[in-house]
C-alpha cells in the first residue's frame, strides 16, 4: 500500500490531468511586453493608451491547440481610434494567428469586431461584425476555440465566427506552430474608426482596457495533462444548431466579409474555403 504522502501526490497528478480549465495568474502566468501594463491582481489587468504609447501582454505559455476565454471591460466614452485587442499568436514570417481587435468609436456609436485568421503567414481573411452590446459598460467574454477540425470565435458564448481546416482544399490552416496569448492597445487611428476619419482625441487619454478571467482549456506545450484536456474540446465542431447561430449573427451583424469582397477574388472567384465556411 502507498504511504499516505504519496497518495496524496498521486491524487494531485490526477486532478491536474482531469481539470483542464485553468485561470492563467496575471502576476505569475503573464508578461508585459510593452507600454504602461500593470496587473491589479492575480484576476485582473489593465492595458493603457497614451501619447507617448500603447501597451501589451501575453502568457508566458505557448498553447497547441485549446481553448480561451477572458472577460473584457474596452475603453470608455470616445475611443475612436483606439485598437483594444485579444489573440492567438506564434512568432516569425509564417506565423499562425487568430485575432480579434475592437475598433474604437465615437462616444454612441457600436464597437467593431474585426476578426481575422493567419496560417503559414497568410492572413486577408477579416470579418468584421458589429457588437450588440455597448462593451464599454460592463465585462463580457470573448473566446477562441482552435482545435484541428476548426477556429470558432464566440462573444458571451454565442459563436460569431468558424473557420474550419479545408486543407484539403489547398487553404492552409493554423496546426503545428504553438501560440501565444497576446492582448494589447494601441493608436490606430489611420484606420480604425470609420477608416480613419474618426481620429484620436488625445484629451480624453489616457485609454484604459481592463482584462480580467483569462481562462485556458488547451494542450500547453510541455505538458503532461494536455492528453486528459483533449476529451472536451479536441474533436468538437460546431452542429447544425451553431451554425445556425452563426447564421443568424451574420445576417444581422456582419459588416465586412472576404469572401464577398470583389477585390479578394481571382479569375476562379473567391478563396476556396468560402463556398465551403
Amino acid at each position: 500500500m502507498a504511504s499516505a504522502p504519496y497518495s496524496s501526490f498521486l491524487l494531485a497528478a490526477l486532478l491536474a490531468l482531469v481539470a483542464g480549465v485553468s485561470a492563467i495568474n496575471f502576476l505569475s502566468d503573464v508578461e508585459i511586453t510593452w507600454g504602461r501594463g500593470k496587473a491589479l491582481n492575480s484576476d485582473i489587468l489593465q492595458l493603457t493608451l497614451d501619447r507617448a504609447s500603447g501597451s501589451g501582454f501575453r502568457s508566458r505559455q505557448e498553447f497547441l491547440f485549446g481553448r480561451f476565454d477572458i472577460r473584457m471591460k474596452l475603453v470608455p466614452g470616445n475611443s475612436a481610434g483606439t485598437v483594444t485587442t485579444f489573440y492567438l499568436s506564434s512568432l516569425g514570417g509564417t506565423h499562425d494567428e487568430i485575432d480579434l481587435e475592437f475598433l474604437g468609436n465615437v462616444s454612441g456609436q457600436p464597437y467593431v469586431l474585426h476578426t481575422n485568421v493567419y496560417a503559414r503567414g497568410t492572413g486577408d481573411r477579416e470579418q468584421q461584425f458589429y457588437l450588440w452590446f455597448d462593451p464599454r459598460l460592463d465585462f463580457h467574454t470573448y473566446s477562441v476555440l482552435w482545435n484541428p477540425q476548426e477556429i470558432v470565435i464566440y462573444v458571451d458564448g454565442t459563436p460569431i465566427r468558424v473557420f474550419r481546416n479545408n486543407e484539403r482544399l489547398g487553404v492552409p490552416y493554423p496546426k503545428s506552430q504553438p501560440m501565444r496569448v497576446y492582448a494589447s492597445i494601441w493608436d490606430g487611428d489611420d484606420w480604425a474608426t470609420r477608416g480613419g476619419l474618426d481620429k484620436t482625441d488625445w484629451s480624453k487619454a489616457p485609454f484604459i482596457a481592463t482584462y480580467r478571467g483569462l481562462t485556458a482549456d488547451a494542450c500547453a506545450v510541455g505538458s503532461y495533462g494536455c492528453s486528459a484536456n483533449r476529451r472536451g474540446w479536441w474533436n468538437q465542431v460546431l452542429d447544425s444548431a451553431g451554425m445556425q447561430k452563426v447564421r443568424w449573427m451574420r445576417e444581422r451583424y456582419m459588416i465586412y466579409n472576404y469572401c464577398r469582397d470583389p477585390k479578394r477574388q481571382t479569375a476562379r472567384g473567391p478563396p476556396p474555403e468560402c463556398a465551403v465556411n
